[in-house]
């Protein structure tokens, strides 16, 4: 028995997940990707086996579908590929925002087929790397990290099952969650930083001053606003920020109080509080790095057995039958 697993966007989490998968026996690898030139890479690299420019057909066959996309291309992309599912395929996704995701599934999908959300952390050796695109991805990318898994309440114990099994395939650890706590999580993690980075941009991009101050812009600049989106995600953070709106808002306000902290310390003349407020944050970085790379997590609790891609088989075309 094979398992055919399509990938629907070849970029750094797409082209990774493949190039990890890569070697499994009995697994057949179809990518997709709308700039060809990526996914003809994605293929010569090793992350997928066969590449099909049509969209529709690259899924036609496939028991497993993997997207990893833009969010803001994820809702489109389902309504132009869901009547060429096939009658029982398990639909997995890496956006960030979960919920509404997961209620737009409900209503996209065609009986038969499941839908379970992940979002995968990657390894911490790749943090400080900047890279984006298929040429930045990594075999061993989601390697001493986690990948949450939220699952609807209409998911079944083998589709979770099947899901938890083809994460630890790709090298991460499962991790169940609620879908509402992964959109926090999410919320804090992955859209915080990159709206940080635009009101930064904002705030002294083409504003008075802005003339010279250009010219002094360093590495801490720089670095501050590396999380801005580019023109293409520019939509995704929007989408993902609105269908997460109450989470997002309040990070920011937490965001906003926190600088105002800050601003008063100064007005005040403060520097005994503006040391401990400065302290406490270099501390904190310092310990989540520690924390981040040793990983101790992952090491608590029952170690998970090891994964074959012949037991995913055995219990993708077993619960094929049940159904």
């Amino acid at each position: 028995m094979s398992v055919q697993i399509t990938i629907i966007g070849l970029g750094k989490i797409g082209a990774s997940i493949g190039l990890a998968l890569d070697g499994q026996e009995n697994l057949i690898r179809i990518g997709h990707d709308k700039d060809m030139s990526s996914a003809r890479k994605a293929q010569k690299m090793g992350a997928v086996d066969k590449v099909h420019r049509n969209l529709p057909h690259s899924v036609k066959n496939s028991d497993i579908v993997i997207l990893s996309l833009p969010f803001s291309e994820i809702y489109e992309t389902m309504e132009y590929i869901k009547e060429d599912l096939k009658d029982d395929a398990v639909i997995l996704d890496t956006a960030p925002s979960k919920l509404a995701t997961s209620e737009k599934m409900q209503e996209i999908l065609p009986a038969g087929r499941a839908y379970i959300g992940l979002a995968p952390v990657i390894n911490p050796f790749y943090l400080d790397d900047r890279g984006g695109g298929v040429d930045a991805a990594r075999a061993d990318l989601f390697n001493k990290g986690i990948t949450l898994i939220a699952a609807p309440p209409t998911a079944s114990g083998a589709v979770i099952q099947l899901a938890a099994d083809l994460v630890q395939l790709f090298g991460s650890n499962p991790l169940f969650a609620d879908i509402a706590e992964v959109d926090g999580v999410m919320a804090t993690a992955y859209l915080l930083p990159q709206l940080i980075s635009v009101a930064l941009l904002n705030a002294t991009v083409d504003t008075s001053g802005w003339e010279e101050t250009r010219k002094c812009a360093g590495q801490e600049y720089a670095d501050t606003t590396a999380s801005s989106p580019t023109q293409e995600g520019v939509a995704s953070l929007s989408s993902a920020s609105l269908l997460n709106a109450s989470n997002v808002s309040r990070v920011l306000g937490e965001m906003i109080a926190s600088l105002q902290n800050i601003q008063q310390s100064i007005v005040d003349g403060d520097e005994s509080a503006l040391n401990e407020t400065l302290s406490l944050a270099e501390k904190g970085r310092e310990n989540w790095l520690i924390e981040r790379k040793a990983a101790e997590w992952l090491l608590r609790g029952e170690k998970a057995d090891a994964v074959k891609l012949g037991g995913i088989a055995e219990r993708f075309f077993g619960f094929k039958e049940r159904k």
